[in-house]
């Protein structure tokens, strides 16, 4: 475990991972609830199609309503344009989009940044697992799979 007691660091889980990727359970509403429940911010895909939330990495599977995604802690990553469009006109939420950009504000004014790219004070760094440079001493957030190992003592 790593001690981050020396500052204060906002522990986002990916998709509801808390200490391991678990593509079965990934986006599913009660994983996420789980990882909320465990003191966690979540990650989480959202689309937007036919009026409706769904909930999915790489295609739609799990339906939810608006009221869903005004939950404290959520990280909307909308992987449609619909979605971003619906949510900043009618949901008070934390949301973004992007695909390969380096670095993407959310709604609530952080800096989103793409795996292995530079990092800010109000940068969120995702996935640090992946960049063995990943210096997490001065971010805003921590995004990953693995956030377990960043839990406070």
């Amino acid at each position: 475990m790593i001690n981050m007691r020396w500052f204060k660091v906002i522990l986002i889980s990916h998709r509801g991972n808390v200490n391991n990727k678990n593509p079965d359970r990934e986006n599913n509403p009660y994983y996420i609830l789980d990882a909320i429940f465990s003191g966690y911010d979540v990650e989480i895909d959202v689309w937007f199609d036919n009026n409706t939330f769904i909930l999915g990495h790489d295609s739609p599977q799990y339906e939810v309503s608006g009221e869903f995604l005004t939950q404290k802690g959520l990280w909307i990553h909308c992987k449609n344009i619909s979605a971003l469009s619906e949510l900043i006109k009618n949901i008070e939420c934390n949301c973004f989009f992007h695909d390969t950009d380096d670095v993407v504000l959310t709604s609530k004014n952080y800096l989103w940044t793409y795996p292995g790219k530079a990092l800010y004070s109000n940068s969120i760094c995702v996935l640090p697992e992946l960049s063995e440079a990943c210096d997490i001493s001065n971010v805003a957030g921590i995004c990953s799979d693995f956030i377990g190992r960043y839990k406070h003592d």
